[in-house]
């Protein structure tokens, strides 16, 4: 099977990502697949499913922040979309990756 690499643009404070530069605001231009592309509109998805699950439990004072598993979630997410970004960015977007605490 031929594999054609395509390039994308990704913004992770916008949760988004893009096959066209459209002026909107990415962090980063990766090289991958495009099936694997789709694997950020999944977790961008689950993010905000995940964070609308905060916004309902920050709601309900009997709940810690501390004990939320969604935090959790949200969390393991971020790493996840960090991860691929590493695996498929540049050696510049690797090594900027590479010292973000969700690195380590």
């Amino acid at each position: 099977m031929i594999h054609i690499d395509t390039t994308i643009y990704v913004s992770v404070a916008n949760q988004s990502y893009s096959y066209l530069p459209l002026g909107l605001p990415c962090e980063f231009k990766l090289q991958l697949e495009e099936q694997k592309a789709r694997l950020f509109e999944k977790l961008f998805l689950q993010l905000n499913s995940l964070e609308f699950d905060n916004i309902v439990r920050a709601h309900l004072p009997y709940i810690p922040y501390h004990l939320d598993e969604s935090n959790d979630e949200i969390d393991m997410r971020m790493k996840k979309i960090y991860a691929l970004i590493h695996e498929f960015g540049d050696q510049h977007t690797k090594e900027f990756v590479e010292q973000l605490p969700y690195f380590h």
